[in-house]
């Protein structure tokens, strides 16, 4: 219970339908008080209103290990990290399961907007996209499996976000109208330049901007300040529309190009997981709808093993700012089948 509103219509519709509930809120980035935190606060009221049993589990140590320290070093990499998969993968889905056995519970509930299915005929549970493709938070899940889906419950899975909020405001929560949280919760202000500045030990040093041939065209401020497909703030003009293609970790540099050099039809990828079958057990590659990111839409692409959780990835049609750090997933129509790290 993340003391939101999707979390809190999440608990009572679980109790609707016979479960004994029990609320749990994770403290991830949040000194201080526990009485002056509003998520805890808030999460609090609604377990008090819907009588339920309410437990603060304190995961900032584990939290900055698994999530804030990659983030930050990825960072400084020339990477840009989604920080929300190493959550799901560390945290919400593996230390909850812990709490939950301590607590004596069956299943680990959450407010994601995601569908979980057991399919009779393969024998396996599926992970299906949320009703609203709008909502849809399926991407963040890839890392996965079967023994944890069995445990499983989305219980919003099938709802709009607005007949959520409605359900909330007719029973009587004071979340009904709470803002969404925003995209990562240690950088409320989504200052990235100055929040690894301010929690990172290491220099943000200064380096070159090279065109594709490698001749320099300048000097960037460091490149945790940069992002591929970035256009604007680069500090500095060629009297047209210039982008930063490649960003390269090891020498500093920063690659500057035009919109066309930001399309690529392949990828290699990392730490790749299937929920349906063992890596280790791929033979013949997969055809599979993808997306290189939160936001993009599906392409179709052909993955094909080519090491250890490695795979390379080949879009049909070329896809936009592939982007080191992020995560790569795969569908089968309604159905996520696996993901992994775009190196």
């Amino acid at each position: 219970m993340s003391g939101g509103v999707d979390s809190s219509v999440a608990a009572y519709l679980l109790q609707n339908d016979g479960y004994e509930v029990v609320g749990a809120t994770m403290k991830l980035w949040e000194p201080g008080d526990d009485d002056k935190n509003q998520a805890i606060v808030d999460a609090k009221k609604v377990a008090d209103r819907l009588g339920v049993e309410h437990h603060i589990v304190d995961f900032q140590d584990d939290f900055k290990k698994n999530v804030v320290s990659r983030f930050i070093d990825e960072y400084f990499e020339g990477k840009t990290p989604n920080p929300c998969v190493f959550c799901n993968k560390n945290i919400k889905f593996e230390k909850m399961f812990e709490v939950a056995d301590k607590l004596n519970c069956d299943y680990v509930a959450t407010g994601h907007y995601a569908r979980m299915e057991y399919n009779d005929e393969k024998g396996l549970y599926e992970l299906k996209r949320a009703s609203s493709d709008k909502k849809d938070q399926t991407y963040m899940m890839y890392n996965l499996d079967q023994k944890k889906m069995a445990r499983i419950l989305f219980p919003i899975g099938n709802y709009d976000k607005s007949v959520i909020r409605k359900i909330a405001e007719e029973i009587g929560l004071e979340v009904y109208n709470k803002p969404d949280s925003q995209d990562i919760c240690f950088v409320p202000d989504q200052d990235y330049e100055a929040f690894l500045k301010t929690y990172s030990e290491k220099k943000v040093k200064k380096g070159r901007f090279l065109d594709s041939d490698g001749n320099k065209l300048g000097e960037h401020n460091g490149i945790i300040s940069y992002t591929i497909g970035q256009r604007k703030g680069l500090g500095i003009t060629f009297g047209k529309p210039t982008y930063v293609i490649g960003i390269n970790g090891e020498d500093n540099s920063i690659i500057l190009g035009d919109n066309e050099d930001l399309f690529k039809s392949e990828l290699i990828a990392c730490e790749v997981n299937f929920l349906d079958m063992n890596i280790d057990e791929m033979e013949a590659p997969r055809v599979v709808e993808s997306k290189i990111r939160y936001s993009s839409k599906l392409s179709k692409a052909t993955v094909t093993k080519i090491g250890d959780r490695r795979v390379s990835v080949v879009f049909e049609t070329p896809q936009r700012a592939i982007t080191s750090g992020q995560s790569v997933v795969f569908y089968d129509g309604d159905v996520l089948i696996g993901g992994g790290i775009i190196e």
